[in-house]
C-alpha cells in the first residue's frame, strides 16, 4: 500500500478516558498482507486500579510481539498444507505482495498455523460433539502412516461428519500406544456408534479394550488385500526373483536402444506403421528397418502397464503381466521367423532376441509359478466379485469404496463362496486355500455391518458404516503427494519426524460445517486466531517439540561424536 514503511498509531479503544494515563508508547515493525511492512506505534494506557489498556485493533492484526500478521500466518499455512507450495514458491508469491520473509520463518509460521488450528479445534470440542450427535453419533475410523524409522502418525476421524477428530505421533501401532489415544477420544467425544479400521493386531487389541461393546468392523479392501497377499506371495516372489536372475529387463532396454539407430536410417518405415505409406513401394531393403521397428514396438509393448488398474499388489501383479507379455513377444518372434521372405542375414538382430527370450519363457520355475498364480487369480477374482470391491472392471484404483450392494447380499454370497471352496477337493486341501478360509472365519463378525439403529429427536434412524477405510487412506496419500510436490523427495520419513502431530486437522478446512463450528462467530480464520492467547500457542509448540524428540539435545551431541566407542572404552577402563 505504501512505497516506504509508514508509522501507524494505535490507541486503546476505551470510551471513558477519565482517570486514564499514558503508561508507555512502544513501537515495533509489523508486516501484514493488507498494508505491507509498517511501524506500529502503540500507546498503552493505565487506570487508577493499575489496569492496562491495549489496542484491540493492534492485537487483531498480529500476535503479541510478533512481526508477521495473522493474514500472513494463514496465507503461509494454507499455502503449505492445502496448496502444497514449497518455501521458495511461497517466498516468491509473498514478495509480489511486498512481504519479505525468510524460508526458515515460513517453516515456523507453518507450525504456528497448525498450533493455532489445534487450539481452535480443542476449544470447539463441545460444539463438534454436539454437531456429531445431531447426525446420530460418530463412526470412528482409525489409521496411521509411517515410513522407515519415522514415528507413526495415527489419526481418528468421524466417517459420518467427515471430520478429523484427533491425532498423535506414536513409536509404533502397538496396543500400548494406541489405547491412551482412544481413551482421549472417548473422553472428548463420547462412545462411537461403530469403528472401522484395518486388521493390525495393535488396533484390534486396543479397540477391544477401550470400546469393548461397540460394533467393530474391518475395511473390506484391507481384508481382500491381506488374503490376496497370503494367496499369491510365495509364487509371485519366485516370479520376481527369476526375472531378476535373467536380467531380461536390462537386455530388452539395451536391445531397444540399438534398434533406434536402425529405424533412424529408414524413417519411412514409421509411415508404414501409421498407414500413410504405399506398401507397393516396399522391397527387400525394407526387411531390416521393418524388423527393427516391429521388434522395437513389441519391446515397448512388453513394458507398457496398460493392464494395471492402480490397486497395487495383489490386485495388480505387474511382474506376472510382464512375464506373460514376454511369452507373447517370444511367440510373435517365432511366427515372424517362420515367414520365408524375412529370413535374411540382414535380420539377425531380430532373431538374436529370440534366444534371450527363450531362456526366460522356458524357465521351469517361472512356468510353474505363473501357472499356479493363474489358478489362484480366478479364485481371488471371484472373492473380489463376492465382496463387490476392487473388481477387475473398476477404474477408481485405491479410491474404490466398493460397488452399491447391501450387506445381506454380500454375506449370502460369501457363505456360498466359502462352501464352494471347502467342497472343492482340488482346492481346500492346499495350504493357501485353507488359510484363506481360516481368515474368513476369523473376521466374519467384523466383515458384515448391518445398519445401526440410532434414536434421534425425530425418531429412530438407521446408519450404515462404510465398508472401507478409504477416507483416511486418501488423506495420507494426499499428504505424501503434497510432500513430494513440495520437496521433490519421495520418502516421507523426514517429514513425519518434523511435522506437528495435529497436521491432519488441515483436512477439516475443506469442510464448511467444521469451519463454521470452529470460527464460532468469527468471519475468518485470521479473526478466530486473533482471539487465541499467544502463550497457549507457544506452549503447544514446545509440547509437540518435546514429544517429537527421541533424545535430549545434550545426549544427541554425544551420540554424534565419531569417536564415541573409543571415549566410552576409556571411561569404562578408568
Amino acid at each position: 500500500m505504501f512505497k516506504s514503511s509508514p508509522v501507524i498509531p494505535f490507541y486503546p479503544e476505551v470510551c471513558d478516558e477519565v482517570n486514564l494515563k499514558v503508561l508507555k508508547t512502544r513501537t515495533r515493525n509489523v508486516v501484514t498482507l493488507g498494508i505491507g511492512p509498517f511501524c506500529a506505534r502503540e500507546t498503552v494506557l493505565v487506570g487508577l486500579n493499575n489496569k492496562k489498556y491495549h489496542s484491540e485493533e493492534m492485537r487483531s492484526l498480529t500476535p503479541y510481539r510478533c512481526t508477521y500478521g495473522y493474514d500472513v500466518l494463514v496465507y503461509v499455512g494454507k499455502a503449505l498444507f492445502v496448496r502444497h507450495y514449497n518455501e521458495v514458491q511461497i517466498q516468491e508469491k509473498l514478495l509480489q505482495k511486498n512481504v519479505r520473509v525468510s524460508r526458515r520463518e515460513i517453516g515456523f509460521l507453518g507450525k504456528k498455523f497448525i498450533a493455532y488450528l489445534a487450539i481452535a479445534h480443542k476449544q470447539s470440542r463441545r460444539q463438534l460433539k454436539k454437531h456429531m450427535q445431531s447426525k446420530g453419533g460418530y463412526i470412528l475410523h482409525l489409521d496411521g502412516t509411517c515410513e522407515g524409522d519415522s514415528p507413526n502418525l495415527f489419526t481418528g476421524m468421524d466417517g459420518i461428519a467427515q471430520i478429523v477428530l484427533d491425532n498423535v505421533k506414536i513409536p509404533s501401532e502397538k496396543a500400548e500406544f494406541i489405547i491412551p489415544f482412544l481413551e482421549k477420544i472417548k473422553r472428548d467425544y463420547g462412545m462411537p456408534i461403530a469403528l472401522v479400521h484395518d486388521m493390525g493386531r495393535g488396533i484390534l487389541n486396543a479397540v477391544e479394550k477401550v470400546f469393548k461393546d461397540v460394533p467393530d468392523f474391518i475395511c473390506h479392501f484391507h481384508f481382500l488385500r491381506d488374503i490376496g497377499k497370503d494367496l499369491f506371495d510365495d509364487d509371485y516372489s519366485k516370479i520376481r526373483m527369476r526375472l531378476k536372475k535373467h536380467k531380461i529387463r536390462g537386455i530388452l532396454r539395451r536391445k531397444a536402444k540399438g534398434l533406434e539407430k536402425i529405424i533412424d536410417e529408414e524413417p519411412a518405415v514409421l509411415k508404414l506403421f501409421a498407414g500413410s505409406f504405399d506398401t507397393s513401394q516396399m522391397d527387400t531393403s525394407f526387411i531390416k528397418p521393418l524388423s527393427a521397428a516391429t521388434c522395437y514396438a513389441m519391446i515397448h509393448w512388453v513394458f507398457e502397464a496398460s493392464e494395471l488398474k492402480g490397486y497395487g499388489f495383489p490386485f495388480d501383479c505387474p511382474h506376472l503381466i510382464f512375464y506373460q507379455r514376454l511369452k507373447r513377444l517370444y511367440d510373435f518372434i517365432c511366427r515372424f521367423g517362420a515367414i520365408e521372405g524375412l529370413r535374411s542375414k540382414n535380420n539377425k538382430a531380430f532373431f538374436r532376441l529370440r534366444a534371450e527370450l527363450a531362456k526366460v519363457v522356458e524357465d521351469q520355475q517361472l512356468i510353474r509359478s505363473s501357472a499356479h498364480m493363474e489358478e489362484k487369480k480366478i479364485i481371488f477374482q471371484k472373492l473380489r466379485e463376492v465382496l463387490a470391491i476392487a473388481v477387475s472392471s473398476g477404474k477408481k484404483g485405491l479410491n474404490d469404496d466398493g460397488l452399491e450392494a447391501d450387506i445381506q447380499s454380500i454375506e449370502e454370497a460369501m457363505i456360498k463362496f466359502r462352501e464352494e471352496i471347502k467342497a472343492d477337493q482340488n482346492l481346500h486341501p492346499q495350504k493357501p486355500y485353507r488359510k484363506m478360509i481360516k481368515q474368513i472365519d476369523k473376521y466374519w463378525d467384523k466383515l458384515f455391518a448391518d445398519p445401526i439403529p440410532v434414536n434421534m429427536p425425530v425418531g429412530k434412524i438407521m446408519i450404515q458404516p462404510q465398508r472401507t477405510n478409504n477416507m483416511l487412506e486418501r488423506f495420507f496419500r494426499d499428504l505424501k503427494r503434497g510432500n513430494r510436490k513440495k520437496s521433490g523427495v519421495t520418502s516421507m520419513s523426514k517429514t513425519l519426524k518434523c511435522i506437528l502431530s495435529d497436521t491432519p486437522l488441515v483436512k477439516n478446512l475443506g469442510n464448511p460445517e467444521y469451519l463454521n463450528i470452529i470460527l464460532n462467530g468469527s468471519l475468518t480464520l485470521e479473526e478466530k486466531f486473533s482471539k487465541i492467547d499467544g502463550q497457549m500457542v507457544l506452549g503447544r509448540l514446545e509440547k509437540d517439540q518435546a514429544n517429537g524428540q527421541s533424545m535430549r539435545a545434550e545426549l544427541k551431541k554425544i551420540v554424534n561424536l565419531p569417536d564415541l566407542p573409543e571415549r566410552l572404552s576409556a571411561i569404562i577402563a578408568a
